[in-house]
C-alpha cells in the first residue's frame, strides 16, 4: 500500500484523546449520559447523547444547549490536541465522534429554531472536518 503525502501542505488530522473511564461508565455501567457529563464535563460523547435524546423527544432548545456545550468542550479539546482551527477531524477515531456528533446536533437544532446562518455554518464545518461524519450524520 502506498501512502501519498499531502502536496498542498494542509494540516495533519487531529485525534482527540480517549477517555476510557467515561466510555466504560456509559457502556459497561450503563450510567445515564447526564451522570457521565457531570463526572466528565469535557467528554463530548455524553453531551452528544443528551442533545440527540432531547431532539428526539422534541426538546429542541434543550438539544441546542446540550449540543453547544459539547461543541465548545470539543473545540477546547481539539485545540489542546494541536488543532489550529481547520483540518481533518477523522470520524473513524472514536474520541472524535462526540465532537462531530455535537456539531451535527447543533446544526440540526439551530435549523429548527430558525438560526439559518448557524445551521449552515455547522453543516459546512462538519463537511470540511470529516466527509464521513457529514455523510453519516447529515440527513
Amino acid at each position: 500500500m502506498t501512502t501519498h503525502k499531502n502536496l498542498l501542505g494542509g494540516p495533519e488530522p487531529t485525534y482527540l484523546p480517549e477517555n476510557e473511564e467515561a466510555y466504560r461508565l456509559l457502556d459497561e455501567e450503563s450510567l445515564a449520559p447526564a451522570e457521565v457529563a457531570a463526572r466528565f464535563p469535557t467528554f463530548s460523547p455524553a453531551w452528544a447523547l443528551l442533545a440527540e435524546e432531547a431532539f428526539g423527544r422534541g426538546a429542541v432548545v434543550e438539544s441546542y444547549a446540550y449540543a453547544r456545550t459539547g461543541y465548545h468542550r470539543g473545540l477546547d479539546a481539539l485545540r489542546r490536541a494541536g488543532w489550529k482551527g481547520h483540518g481533518p477531524i477523522p470520524w473513524e477515531h472514536r474520541a472524535n465522534q462526540g465532537f462531530l456528533r455535537c456539531l451535527a446536533a447543533l446544526g440540526r437544532a439551530a435549523g429548527e429554531i430558525g438560526e439559518k446562518d448557524e445551521h449552515e455554518r455547522c453543516w459546512q464545518f462538519l463537511k470540511d472536518s470529516s466527509a464521513e461524519a457529514y455523510a453519516e450524520l447529515h440527513g
